[in-house]
């Protein structure tokens, strides 16, 4: 009616849509949209990693019917997760429950394009691939998702995550007992008796920071931090970066990878400026890290008030009255 001569024209930009059906469709116990089936028999992993086994309940319902059920078909279906190459099953059956992995990555896509050809939305499947897919070939469906008119296309290629919504329950595969040699971060070194090292100033909003890190004979070892003011969150908190960075250190990570992780973070408090600019205490541990590293004898360090540094315009605080204030902006804590 809307191509008729002198009909009103048509307010919506789309009016036909396929839904995605993913989880409408659990609920259903329905297939999900345009898709074929995964497999007639597979793992569904959900919430807290449960893992529940599902079967196809028709194919179920027709192999008990006609008398080619059993325990240890369910259990190769379920290995496989297609009916493919199983000659225990009819033909007629094998032909009716294809899944997802009995077709090309090519006929996805035109399955896809069939009912993009007559929906405005764009169409919702995913073109599954088996794990030994290759870049050619996920390039191959794109250009023909392109060509055939489709307005996306998603591609998953089996395995590819550690962790994925369904897969097929596959045999136990044995892993190979690996040596400890082959893991670095397996070993951790043991603490000898005495240790040298370096105790670092660093000035931070909270107050000074004292940083002391040890080496060994392997190299850096471990980092402790005291506070000038004891206690507190800060002291916690600094307490916490050092137990953590001892701990990587001992198990074998660079300290280029500690510093790359801890350097930048910034507080509410602030010391300093320029180059000498400290953002809070895991940013102070950082270039302590940074200064060892460098065999500096002369650590820089730049002294503030006690307040910290205005997080408005960077400029000293100073206490007033009870309060933090900087006379540079006019920023105070009280307000």
């Amino acid at each position: 009616m809307y191509d008729t001569p002198g009909a009103e024209p048509i307010r919506n930009s789309t009016c036909t849509t396929i839904a995605p059906t993913g989880t409408i469709s659990i609920i259903a116990n329905c297939s999900s949209g345009v898709e074929p089936l995964f497999a007639v028999s597979y793992v569904r992993q959900v919430l807290d990693n449960n893992k529940l086994i599902e079967v196809h309940p028709l194919f179920e319902k027709i192999a008990k019917e006609r008398g080619f059920y059993s325990e240890e078909l369910m259990q190769e279906i379920a290995e496989k997760g297609s009916l493919h190459g199983i000659d225990t099953i009819p033909a007629d059956v094998r032909k009716i429950f294809v899944t997802a992995h009995d077709i090309t990555p090519e006929d996805h896509v035109l399955m896809q394009a069939a009912f993009q050809r007559h929906t405005d939305n764009a169409v919702s499947k995913t073109v599954n691939f088996g794990h030994d897919a290759t870049r050619e070939d996920v390039a191959t469906v794109y250009l023909l998702a392109y060509h055939q008119g489709c307005k996306g296309v998603t591609i998953y290629r089996d395995g590819s995550r550690d962790m994925q919504v369904l897969s097929v329950a596959g045999k136990a595969e044995e892993k190979p007992n690996l040596p400890v040699e082959s893991n670095k971060l397996s070993r951790k070194r043991e603490r000898p008796r005495a240790l040298r090292g370096s105790t670092y100033q660093m000035e931070t909003g909270c107050g000074p920071l004292y940083i002391t890190i040890n080496e060994d004979k392997n190299g850096l070892f471990e980092l402790f931090t005291t506070m000038g003011k004891a206690g507190g969150c800060a002291a916690s908190q600094c307490e916490a970066i050092g137990r953590l960075v001892s701990l990587s250190w001992r198990s074998g990570v660079q300290a280029r990878q500690t510093v790359k992780q801890l350097i930048g973070i910034t507080c509410h408090k602030p010391a300093g400026f320029g180059v000498n600019r400290i953002t809070s205490c895991a940013d102070a541990v950082a270039k302590a890290i940074e200064l060892h590293m460098l065999n500096d004898e002369e650590t820089p360090t730049v002294h503030v008030s006690n307040g910290g540094a205005c997080p408005d315009c960077g400029g000293p605080i100073e206490h007033e009255g009870g309060c933090c204030v900087c006379h540079a902006c006019g920023f105070s804590e009280c307000a």
